[in-house]
Order: C-alpha cells, then structure tokens, then sequence
C-alpha cells in the first residue's frame, strides 16, 4: 500500500504538464514563487553567519554549516534545486544584454550565488552545483564567459573560506578529503557497501518499500558480497544502517531491485532527453535552467536524501513537471511556426 501510494509523485508531475501549468502566466508565477523561495533562503543563510543567528535564532549547526531559515543543516539542497531555474535565470538574462554594466551586474550576482552555496558548508549541493555552472557554460554559449568567470570566483571564495568561514572549510575540504581517503571505512561507504549487499541478495525485486530502513541491521546483509568482504570487515553493523541509503538509485534498487531500477533510469532518461530537447529549440532560458536542475538531480555519483520524503520529493518532482510543461509549451510553439528558425539562437 505504501508503494503505491509513491505513485503520487509521478501523477503530480504530469498534473503540471498537462493542467496546472498548461499556460505561459502560471509559469511565471510558479517561477516568481521559486524565485522568493530563494531570496528567503540566501537573505536566512547571509543573516546567520553575518549576526549568528537566524531570524527565528537558530546558530548554525555543530559541524559549521548554516542552517537558512531551518533548525537544521537543511538549506543547501533545496537552494540547489532553486539556483537555476529560480535565482541564475536572472544574470543569465542580463549577460544576453548589449549594455556592459548588465554584464558585469551578471557576473557579480553569479558569483555572489556560488560564493552562498560555498559558505553554507554543505559539500554535496556545493559540488552539484559547480556541476549545474559547467552544464551551463556547455549548453548556453551567450553566457559562457561570465560563467566560467564567476566558477573562478567560487573557487577563490573556496581558497579564502579559512578565512571567510572556518567551520565550513572544516567539512567542505578537510573532512571531505579525509573521507573521500578513507571512503570504504566511512559511514557513507558502509551503507552503500551494505545497500549493495541487499541488492546481490535480492537483485530482481528488493526488499521492497523502506525495506533499507527495515533491514539493514541484519548481520545477513554486513557480509553479502564476499569478493568486498574485506571493505566491512571490523565494522559494526550500525555504521551502515541508516533511514534511506542516501543515494537515489541505490534506493530505488534496495525498493524494486534491478527491474524497478531499470524502469526508473529509463524515466530519467526520457525527462532528461526531452528537456534536452526542448532547451536546444527554446530561445528562452529556462527550458535550459530546467534541464541543468534534473542532471544535478538525478546525477548518480551523489549522496542525497531519499527521494519519496516530501520536502524532497516535492522539489525534484516540481522541477520535472516544470520541466516538462516548459518541453509541451515549446513544442507547441514550434508546431505553430513561430519558432522555426530561432530555436538555437541563444544557445
């Protein structure tokens, strides 16, 4: 019952598609809401670490990273979801323009973005979206430039941030070096490890919904695999078990084994081909904004929350509908003729 109710989700993003964003003004008005989500963020995020605390006086949480408006290290991957389609939508425009202070506004607020999401000291969403500015600099050539000069500047931020912000270097380059160096014996390769053990134990159909949660702490799973065997050996069964298995493919595998899996890739790859699509015909931005937010989302080498949680299956399946109301709006222009000819010209 509870794996059916998962198909939600996905009725949610095609109600976008197909009625609730089936017109150019609510569009707009679902990008002007995303758009104030991430004014509050940002606004939350430069409040804490400029005074302490937030406005509601929350410090930031125990291993430096800031908390936003939230009690807990939560802001960075809803503002990753938001930077492209909701914040970068607005320099991109700008650097289009002929004037030079435009350009050069574009490139301080693009800066001023990444050096935000480099600050708040959460290392998976600061990589996503360095990530998101490299897609962006591929696919819109207009604005290649700028982009590649405001990376430049997050990576300065990130060399001053002993100084900026001390904690934050602490987690994004010290402890993200050490794990990374010893990554089979860390907590986030202990729990792939042993999400991957459940999978060779259940390969065509999981352990079914929540069935990592449930099922983790049985000593079956801590050796699963004997050829990585070695990689477990000493540890305890906690350190692998956790609520989800924090990536969302070895999620969706540990759920529906590898036949839900293969569906579930094939899905991504139809969404991320018709945005594709849809930002190679476009001559606006945001079709290319949207395609940039589903490759940050569904980028397999990630670590992320778990997918069907509503705070962030509300965001990822809001990008996709978005997405794929942008991809029906530019075909339809197209097959009246009034794109023909302009679709690559920002691009």
């Amino acid at each position: 019952m509870e794996s059916i109710a998962l198909v939600r989700y996905f009725v949610f993003a095609k109600a976008l598609e197909e009625w609730l964003l089936d017109s150019r003004q609510k569009q707009q008005w679902l990008g002007l809401s995303v758009t104030l989500a991430g004014v509050w963020l940002i606004s939350q995020c430069w409040e804490q670490y400029l005074f302490g605390v937030n406005i509601w006086g929350y410090a930031r949480w125990k291993d430096g990273a800031l908390t936003g408006p939230f009690f807990e290290p939560r802001a960075g991957p809803p503002l990753m979801v938001i930077m492209f389609p909701g914040l970068m939508i607005y320099p991109m425009r700008m650097v289009q323009a002929k004037e030079p202070g435009k350009k050069l506004l574009a490139l301080g607020v693009m800066s001023f973005l990444l050096l935000t999401m480099v600050i708040i000291g959460q290392r998976m969403p600061a990589l996503l979206v360095l990530f998101g500015f490299f897609l962006c600099a591929l696919l819109v050539k207009t604005t290649r430039v700028p982009v590649i000069l405001a990376t430049l500047s997050g990576f300065v931020g990130l060399a001053l941030l002993p100084f900026l912000s001390p904690p934050a270097y602490d987690k994004l380059v010290l402890h993200f070096v050490q794990q990374i160096g010893h990554f089979s014996q860390s907590a986030y390769g202990q729990i792939y490890m042993r999400a991957l053990n459940m999978v060779h134990a259940h390969p065509l159909l999981g352990v079914g919904y929540n069935g990592f949660r449930a099922h983790c702490a049985e000593t079956t799973y801590v050796y699963g695999i004997p050829q990585f065997a070695h990689l477990v050996a000493g540890q305890e069964i906690a350190t692998g078990c956790n609520i989800h298995p924090h990536n969302i493919y070895l999620e969706i595998a540990t759920t529906a084994g590898l036949a839900g899996l293969l569906l579930f890739v094939c899905t991504v790859l139809i969404w991320w081909k018709t945005l594709f699509l849809a930002a190679l015909a476009s001559k606006e931005l945001m079709p290319s904004m949207l395609f940039i937010t589903l490759c940050m989302l569904f980028w397999p080498l990630a670590s992320t929350s778990s997918l069907f949680t509503e705070r962030t299956a509300g965001w990822v399946f809001l990008m996709v509908g978005w997405g794929l109301a942008q991809a029906r709006a530019t075909s339809g222009t197209q097959s009246t003729g009034t794109g023909t000819g302009t679709g690559t010209g920002t691009h």
